[in-house]
């Protein structure tokens, strides 16, 4: 049964003050980039506080959910790695608590917080997302001036058609203008040429100041004028300024719900699955529709096919006839009239059929967007759990605690979170991948990663000792590494020179005898290699035997014999006789050509070293018992 400990409640305190800070921390800096993003509707726009207050409000809750994953993976981290930096993690395990018992109150924090952003999620963050969406759309529309696209016409200001070649973002000039002013009435109608200009809004955001440089201006005359009149009479004026007032009321207010009502983001659970079944009822009754008008082209054709052939029958009893031949015939215009009625026909189809795929290609983006946001939702809430089990694993081992190592690991794993979750909801979207592949795409690469870090956590395994890592980079390319051996202040047992001498002596010879029954400079066998393995014990024999040699004289208060045992090198007894230790990964390696010719060179590179260290041992041992004997003729 589920005791609360005072373990228990004093590792929620610890985790729920970090969780607290990192939230709004968090939190923050999620504002800050999704403001970023729309921060050209924001600025010159006339915006009142209450309006930016509603704002950031709807911003803000729409990015709890976003945020609360990560404040877990950072205060779950930083709350062991303080534990481990001050030994409390070490105190813990000698009362003999293990570390998922430690775990357990955050657990069920972790799962609280997990249903808490799926009912957010669910209920507070879609209403969130709709106003946010409808404040953005119409903070786009409260100040056309800045929203003019360049190349094609805009229409956002009324009853004017505004066409720009150039804009200059920096001055806010525009270049190449031309307007298009139109009325209810026609005779109010005129076009606008100018070589440049600028718009502004006034201050009081009723009216737009267009000032216009170096152009024409051409105008319809008044109405009445035009009785009995054929023509369109017009007036022509040239300037070299002007300026015009429109009519604009830029006041804001919030759009119309109903240019909302097709985003996923903005609905629950229940909403989607409804929408979702009248959005597929919708367009399955529209395909049925189009698929029984071209049945019913189909049949008409087939029948207007049938009595051409009756007709071509009856027809080719008293004669024959070649199309081929009768289109050879027919008149240049006739032919040319011939080919453009089939080229129409064609292309009405086409276009047609063109239209009917774009219109069923919409519902099927409406269902996936749907379907991917309802998936999303649970995803959302269990990357809580899974970055749980990342951070608190990942603090317990590197025992770091502050805000300095947990800061940089929390953004790694975040970057590779959003880096995978963002790549698969765009092949999903784009119909490329299903969408609980896509979307499970980064929870399926974190879970084995949270199994991972768990693993070693609870078994003290050794994740991130730099030194490990260090060693087998070493090992597997052959670097060497230096032999540390220095002169003693302090010499307690003298070595046995005599001893030493005679075990030198034995090591050169049994080098010399080595080096004549293995040609260690020639390539090695291949089969050897791979499928029968020998192993190699004179040379491991030779390697103890030098190394106690070397302990027993690392004693001497010589000082040339201290210098030259630190020229010894240190002997890799294993690598040059096979790639692995177990027979069937050698036999697995030989297989995979790339890989069996790799691990091949890697070990002829190695029995040439160890034919120069066999040739540097041989010398070293000569002046090394040249040295002792000097020393033992002096005694």
């Amino acid at each position: 049964m589920f005791r609360i400990k005072k373990l228990d409640i004093f590792i929620a305190k610890q985790f729920g003050l970090l969780f607290i800070g990192t939230f709004f921390i968090c939190q923050f800096v999620l504002m800050m980039q999704f403001l970023w993003r729309y921060i050209d509707e924001l600025i010159g726009k006339g915006l009142s506080m209450d309006v930016l207050a509603e704002f950031f409000w709807h911003m803000g809750l729409m990015l709890v959910p976003q945020a609360l994953p990560l404040a877990i993976l950072l205060s779950s981290l930083i709350t062991f790695g303080n534990m481990g930096e001050s030994s409390e993690l070490t105190a813990i395990k000698a009362a003999g608590i293990s570390l998922m018992q430690a775990f357990r109150s955050l657990i069920v924090i972790t799962v609280a917080i997990c249903i808490m952003s799926l009912y957010f999620q669910n209920t507070i963050g879609p209403n969130a997302n709709r106003q946010l969406g409808l404040m953005l759309m119409s903070m786009k529309q409260k100040s056309p001036e800045l929203e003019i696209p360049e190349g094609i016409f805009y229409d956002g200001i009324p009853n004017s058609n505004l066409y720009v070649q150039k804009k200059d973002l920096n001055t806010g000039k525009l270049y190449g203008i031309m307007i298009y002013r139109m009325t209810g009435s026609y005779e109010d109608q005129a076009i606008i040429l100018a070589d440049s200009g600028m718009l502004q809004a006034t201050a009081e955001k009723k009216h737009l100041l267009l000032t216009l440089w170096s152009g024409e201006w051409f105008e319809n005359m008044q109405a009445q004028e035009l009785a009995g009149s054929a023509a369109v009479p017009y007036r022509r004026e040239s300037f070299t300024a002007k300026r015009i007032v429109l009519d604009y009321d830029g006041d804001f207010n919030i759009n119309d719900a109903s240019s909302m009502s097709n985003d996923a983001r903005g609905k629950g659970f229940a909403q989607i699955t409804h929408d979702m079944d009248s959005i597929s009822a919708q367009y399955d009754s529209i395909g049925r529709n189009y698929y029984e008008s071209d049945q019913r082209m189909f049949y008409s054709m087939s029948m207007v096919s049938k009595r051409d052939s009756l007709r071509s029958l009856k027809l080719a009893r008293t004669l024959t006839y070649n199309v081929d031949s009768a289109y050879a015939k027919l008149p240049v215009d006739s032919k040319r009239a011939a080919v453009g009625a089939a080229l129409q026909k064609v292309q009405s189809r086409l276009y047609d059929l063109e239209f009917k795929s774009m219109i069923t290609g919409d519902g099927d983006k409406l269902i996936r967007q749907h379907e991917i946001e309802w998936v999303a939702k649970i995803t959302l809430a269990l990357t809580c759990l899974i970055f749980f089990f990342i951070g608190a694993p990942l603090g317990a081992i590197i025992r770091k605690g502050g805000l300095g190592l947990p800061v940089l690991i929390s953004v790694l794993v975040f970057i590779v979170y959003y880096i995978l979750d963002n790549s698969g909801y765009r092949m999903a979207r784009g119909g490329m991948w299903t969408i609980w592949f896509g979307k499970g795409l980064a929870p399926g690469v974190l879970i084995p990663m949270a199994v991972f870090f768990t693993y070693k956590a609870t078994n003290d395994s050794v994740v991130f000792n730099m030194d490990l890592y260090a060693d087998i980079f070493r090992r597997f390319f052959g670097l060497r590494v230096k032999r540390p051996i220095y002169r003693k202040e302090v010499v307690i047992n003298d070595p046995n020179y005599a001893d030493d001498l005679e075990r030198l002596n034995n090591i050169t010879a049994e080098i010399e005898q080595y080096s004549q029954n293995h040609r260690l400079r020639h390539a090695p066998s291949w089969v050897k290699v791979f499928f029968k393995y020998e192993p190699d014990h004179v040379i491991e024999r030779i390697n103890d035997e030098l190394e106690a040699v070397i302990e027993d004289l690392s004693n001497s208060r010589d000082r040339t014999i201290v210098n030259h045992l630190s020229a010894y090198p240190m002997m890799s007894v294993k690598a040059h006789t096979r790639p692995f230790e177990r027979r069937w990964l050698n036999i697995v390696s030989a297989a995979i050509v790339p890989l069996g010719f790799a691990l091949y060179f890697r070990m002829w590179r190695f029995r040439l070293r160890l034919w120069r260290d066999l040739r540097t041992v041989k010398t070293e041992n000569e002046i090394i018992t040249e040295r002792i004997r000097a020393l033992m003729a002096r005694q």
